[in-house]
């Protein structure tokens, strides 16, 4: 049996997902190799995401070495993976998606977005800059770039007082005991594909290695979910310096998806946010992309990638 060459990040939880993924492949008879590959986003880490570039940040040199055949799939926290892959890639199987909020990680557990408290936020994302701004502008935020116990280390000093981050990684890395408020998704919608690890390879992979491997990993709610998700960021053309939005659920026994979707100024003052229901996941995301740039949506992303 050949095999199976997994590149990931370096980070502890990449690396966890990329053990998750090579347990559950080898239990079902593949055998694999964990490759570790450093990204752009890894290496530079004193400047925000936006001033980087928002395509790619996370997933070129994986993608090189998938064309390259180094590797034969990479993996991915799916909110990190662009909505474009081009022709050369595809996303072959989603895992099972974890809580999909965002939690306020803080040794104070006192503390709560809704208490009128002033304090500073510890963050990287636009979407939640921005959602801070609007639903509690008594919040400061500062830019917090790094893995997930980098953000830890910066918060025991004192850089901030606490950090927002996806539910998913401070789960799976242990933080749980340091959640002093679990956010709804009413407030905060996620990024898209939040909480579900995304599986890709170079078109021209072998067909059997394929079906293999999505027979073994991919989970058929989590992928109508995020096929919508992502239809709806391609159509708005998001990427990490984007502060777009989007949460799908799929309800089985009727075969439909209801999407919620949006976009936010980067000054938090103008929020459109819609849902839209249908059949068929991709049609749903990009007919809700085109609801939310009608109702003054390609206005705000023209202001935004303007002043980034």
């Amino acid at each position: 049996m050949q095999t199976i060459k997994l590149g990931t990040r370096g980070s502890k939880l990449a690396l966890w997902q990329a053990y998750f993924v090579k347990e559950t492949l080898e239990a079902g008879g593949l055998p694999v190799e964990i490759v570790i590959i450093e990204t752009k986003g890894d290496q530079i880490l004193d400047r925000s995401l936006s001033k980087i570039g928002s395509k790619g940040v996370f997933t070129e040199e994986l993608e090189e070495k998938l064309l390259s055949g180094e590797i034969h799939i990479a993996q991915h926290s799916a909110k990190d993976l662009q909505s474009d892959l081009g022709e050369n890639f595809e996303i072959i199987a989603f895992t099972e998606r974890e809580k999909v909020n965002d939690v306020l990680i803080s040794f104070d557990k006192s503390l709560t977005l809704e208490s009128g408290q002033p304090f500073v936020v510890g963050t990287s994302s636009t979407r939640r800059v921005a959602m801070l701004k609007h639903f509690y502008p008594h919040i400061t935020t500062v830019d917090m770039r790094g893995n997930l116990q980098t953000r830890m280390g910066k918060l025991e000093s004192g850089v901030c007082d606490a950090l927002l981050l996806a539910f998913a990684g401070v789960h799976r890395m242990g933080y749980e005991e340091h959640i002093a408020q679990l956010i709804t998704t009413d407030t905060f919608t996620p990024a898209v594909g939040q909480g579900s690890v995304a599986i890709e390879c170079a078109v021209n992979l072998d067909a059997d290695i394929k079906e293999k491997i999505r027979t073994l990993l991919n989970h058929p709610n989590t992928e109508k979910q995020l096929l919508a998700e992502r239809a709806f960021l391609k159509r708005l053309q998001g990427g990490c310096s984007i502060p777009v939005f989007g949460l799908a659920q799929y309800d089985a026994e009727t075969d439909t998806i209801s999407m919620t979707g949006g976009i936010i100024s980067l000054d938090g003052k103008e929020i459109i946010k819609e849902v839209l229901s249908g059949t068929n996941p991709e049609e749903v995301g990009f007919a809700l992309a085109e609801k939310i740039l009608n109702l003054g949506g390609g206005r705000i992303l023209q202001e935004i990638k303007a002043n980034l």
